[in-house]
């Protein structure tokens, strides 16, 4: 591919408007130094500490969205808590709009606590309510993606699933009958719950081990015919048009429904962290679909970018000029 293409693609995604739904949280740091064992248990001693708090899960996609050039909206569900202070000004200091957050008193702020030492993780600490938000928090999410979609001209929408309770059957349900009605695609990055609720969507992309488990099978990991098999028949219970699975060190397989499917091999690269790479994938498979790319190539730059973010430290979103940089040297054909 030229150089023309590649700048002329990734000049395309400014200002497009993606819509993500799903499950916002805040990912807080610990960072310090172990040098001893607590003397009270056998247990490391974290010293020289420093803190910090980014976006995390759907908030991490906006992110993505936004280093990308585009205009991420977030629609989703926090607490009426400290934390909820907390997250309303990490979204002012990236820039991003709060207007479809919705607030639950009877809920928390999702917050994810990673001590780190050295580049390690030695804990994580969750913070958080799983259960299905309910019917009446269900109408104000539904209320507030309407007001969206009335106040923007949305091209995408981003369902970014993390098991949290803000994603139920009803709003999948709601929001993908809309979509549909007004010619938006919609992209889903599934966990286990709701995983067959999503139907009649755009793009699906779950990783090999929600692939595997979302339809009850047991096979084994990277390329086969029976993965091939298995996806062409979930396409078709589901009628999702693309599906997308990651399969980690084997690359990412990619399926038309009635059509072609590839598997692009995996990028070697020095792994740092592999927190918030499907967050990345989706993202820049997005834009990469808005701008009617093949197959091949929406698998081969979206794992590209899951693959830069892997080698850096904690949640981190893609560098554009980074991406576009190594498709320049690595996407010829």
């Amino acid at each position: 591919m030229s150089k023309e293409f590649f700048n002329d693609l990734f000049e395309s995604f400014n200002n497009k408007n993606i819509l993500i739904v799903g499950d916002v949280m805040i990912d807080s740091y610990l960072w310090g130094d172990v040098n001893r064992i607590s003397p009270e248990a056998p247990v490391p001693i974290l010293s020289g500490i420093g803190r910090e708090d980014r976006l995390g899960g759907a908030a991490n996609v906006a992110l993505n969205i936004q280093a990308l050039g585009a205009n991420p909206i977030l629609c989703s569900v926090i607490g009426d808590d400290l934390r909820s202070h907390d997250f309303f000004s990490l979204l002012d200091n990236q820039k991003l709009s709060s207007e479809g957050i919705v607030r639950c008193e009877n809920r928390m702020t999702t917050v994810k606590t990673r001590v780190i030492s050295q580049q390690q993780h030695l804990l994580r600490v969750d913070e958080e309510i799983t259960s299905p938000i309910p019917e009446v928090t269900e109408a104000k999410i539904l209320g507030q993606f309407h007001t969206v979609i009335e106040n923007n001209a949305i091209d995408a929408i981003i369902f970014e699933d993390y098991d949290k309770g803000v994603i139920t059957p009803r709003v999948i349900k709601r929001i993908v009958s809309i979509a549909n009605e007004l010619g938006i695609p919609t992209l889903v990055d599934p966990k286990k719950r709701n995983y067959i609720d999503y139907q009649n969507v755009t793009f699906f992309k779950p990783n090999f081990k929600e692939f595997t488990e979302g339809c009850k099978l047991d096979l084994k990991k990277g390329p086969s015919d029976e993965l091939v098999q298995a996806a062409c028949k979930f396409q078709e219970d589901q009628n999702i048009d693309i599906l997308m699975v990651t399969l980690s060190e084997y690359g990412v397989f990619i399926s038309k429904k009635g059509g072609a499917n590839y598997i692009v091999p995996a990028e070697i690269r020095n792994i740092a962290d592999v927190s918030g790479a499907g967050d990345t994938v989706i993202s820049v498979a997005t834009l990469c679909l808005l701008q009617k790319l093949d197959l091949n190539k929406i698998a081969r730059v979206s794992n590209m970018a899951g693959g830069l973010v892997c080698e850096e430290s904690g949640v981190v979103p893609i560098n554009k000029k980074l991406l576009l940089e190594e498709c320049l040297v690595k996407i010829t054909d």
